[in-house]
């Protein structure tokens, strides 16, 4: 089959799921988590690791990578001693009832099993549960021998081993109760590389005979799967039966140690990184661990046949990216433009004020699904200035085009809203509508708008708010009304507007306040003017919307220096909309405006996640 590497294209596979056995490099769009992903970006290595306090091999291992247990061994001869790792140390635990070698291990590091092994007996049906602390024996199993073991405490699965008689292909299942026997395997073997779990295992590598053979459990019956590439016996294990890893392991002729990784699919077998110490009979591998994060805990190099400390620890990752992108969310109540909002969050938000064919005073509070009705703001206006969060609000000002007269009045009013009630604050210094506010409740600035009484002009006058009263602040260098504001009181940004009511005469320059004085910014991507979304502190902002001189669906962030195109909002273009976030692009949010007027949009900035690994040498 053809590398991904080398198929050529335009279009990424849009599925429901991340494929099995995808290959590095390959991408792909899970439609069900909506993230854009790609495998293998990180890098996949063996890294050395904390070693052991006793060195050994044949251990039973259980766990995960960074919750790890080994049990017994040989040293030689055989041991009890357990061991815990907690991904950076190891620590001694309980000892096992009995010091055996070349045992089963299942579960988890405080629910574990280890059972069978071999040693003075020379074999034995021993079972041991541990539950973090110390081991209590169980019921025994069926039939004694060394044995290879996955699964958990209370769904374990043993397979093949060997006794007197030499390699085995009995299996048996345990239930937290009993042992009873399983599915026997097509190929007796011992020094099984065993994963996944009781109704979905893999017996994969071994010997005598079958060095290569890989066989797959349905709870019932083993079927044989694709061999792997490097026959070996006593290789060490770790993942699921369509995600799992092989490594390590000793081959003919003269047991010589080996230090080859392949990783498995469910279907296929691929090479992985070679771990730093070629070894065989590691402990921890036995369900310890995923295919992505698995360990080896000591195991003997041969030549010269030493048992060893050695621990390494390999990693691997599926690196994930979430587009940028914008998404519905609930509907408002009221239907309108031209009003108010703010909020930390995109499930603390909080809309108020506005117009559709009447004004409104109506108020409502979103949760992140949906809107709920809430007491009246005190005015019935359109176009307020609005910032703060959902228990600590304030709309400032505003226009109610069917009362002018009573606009001078209006136009000074500051409502703070405590996440029930409304009330008056202090009086603005000037009569205005459009107003750009950004800051919270008792550390507010507010800029610019259009200003009464007739002939309508712009103002540049800036004012700043501490929860009581306004104080004058200096003056912008350009007015402007009705254009996108975030920050906070001593680092602020101003984008957009119109600099003359009924004018079409949009702008893109920016202007930032550091608590004194305003100065220029980044222009941005459009002249853009009248009631464009924006938020976010000066270093993190968004725009959104807007007209650029019609209506605009574009999107753009904001660093402190520079502005850059984002993905615009989804469905209908942004009109008088308004928007909440104190946070950054990540929580931002529009709704209200545009020719859907009760419509709300969420914005998600693009996120990464990536494990990349140091490599050293162990």
């Amino acid at each position: 089959m053809a590398g991904y590497n080398t198929i050529r294209g335009l279009k990424v596979k849009y599925l429901s799921a991340d494929p099995s056995g995808a290959e590095n490099g390959q991408v792909w769009y899970n439609s069900t988590t909506g993230t854009l992903r790609v495998k293998g970006i990180g890098v996949a290595a063996w890294s050395s690791a904390s070693p052991v306090s006793t060195a050994r091999e044949k251990m039973a291992g259980f766990g995960t990578q960074a919750a790890a247990t080994i049990a017994g061994g040989n040293v030689p001869p055989q041991t009890a001693v357990t061991e815990e790792y907690n991904g950076s140390g190891w620590a001694t635990g309980g000892s096992l009832t009995t010091a055996r070698k070349s045992l089963g291990g299942a579960g988890t590091q405080t629910a574990g099993l280890a059972y069978g092994g071999g040693g003075a007996s020379p074999y034995y049906d021993l079972s041991e549960e541990y539950n973090g602390t110390g081991w209590t024996e169980g019921p025994n199993v069926n039939s004694a021998r060394y044995m290879t073991g996955s699964g958990s405490q209370t769904a374990a699965l043993g397979m093949g081993g060997a006794n007197a008689t030499g390699g085995v292909a009995l299996c048996e299942e345990y239930d937290g109760t009993n042992w009873t026997a399983g599915g026997a395997l097509n190929t007796a073997r011992n020094y099984i590389a065993g994963f996944g779990t009781q109704t979905a295992g893999v017996a994969a590598t071994g010997g005598p005979a079958g060095k290569n053979n890989v066989e797959e459990y349905n709870g019932s019956s083993w079927t044989a799967a694709t061999v792997v590439t490097n026959a070996r016996e006593i290789a060490m294990s770790s993942g699921v039966q369509t995600d799992g890893i092989v490594y390590g392991g000793r081959v003919d002729p003269g047991s010589v140690s080996m230090n080859k990784t392949e990783q498995y699919d469910g279907t296929s077998w691929t090479d992985g990184p070679t771990m730093g110490t070629a070894r065989f009979g590691s402990g921890a591998n036995q369900s310890s661990g995923t295919a992505s994060a698995a360990i080896a805990a000591a195991g003997n190099i041969n030549p010269p046949n030493t048992t060893v400390t050695i621990t390494e620890e390999f990693n691997s990752s599926t690196n994930t990216f979430t587009a940028a992108a914008w998404a519905s969310g609930g509907n408002l109540n009221t239907a309108r433009y031209s009003l108010g909002g703010f909020g930390a969050t995109q499930d603390t938000a909080v809309a108020f004020a506005g117009r559709d064919t009447p004004i409104y005073q109506a108020t409502e509070e979103y949760n992140g699904n949906s809107w709920t009705t809430v007491n009246n703001y005190p005015q019935t206006i359109t176009d307020p200035g609005s910032c703060g969060v959902l228990t600590a609000g304030l709309g400032l000002g505003g226009l109610n085009p069917g009362s002018i007269p009573s606009f001078p009045t209006t136009g000074k009013v500051t409502g703070e809203y405590d996440g029930t009630n409304w009330t008056a604050g202090g009086s603005y210094s000037y009569d205005a509508w459009g107003v750009g506010m950004a800051g919270t409740q008792t550390a507010a600035i507010a800029s610019g708008g259009h200003n009464y009484p007739m002939p309508p002009g712009n103002r540049n006058n800036s004012g700043e708010y501490n929860g009581a009263s306004w104080t004058a602040g200096n003056t912008m260098s350009q007015v402007r009304a009705l254009f996108a504001a975030g920050g906070s009181q001593t680092a602020s940004f101003a984008c957009g507007g119109r600099s003359s009511p009924g004018v079409e005469d949009p702008t893109n320059a920016t202007e930032e306040y550091d608590g004194t004085n305003w100065t220029s910014g980044g222009n941005y991507i459009v002249a853009v003017k009248e009631n464009t979304a924006g938020g976010g502190p000066q270093t993190a902002g968004y725009v959104a919307g807007g007209a650029a001189p019609s209506a605009t669906a574009i999107t753009g962030t904001y660093d402190g220096t520079a502005w850059s195109t984002a993905p615009s909002l989804t469905g209908v273009q942004q009109l008088n909309g308004s928007t909440t976030n104190n946070t950054g692009p990540s929580g931002a949010m529009s709704f209200g405006g545009g020719t859907d007027l009760d419509a709300t949009y969420e914005f998600t900035v693009e996120t990464s996640t990536a494990n990349v690994e140091t490599i050293t040498t162990s």
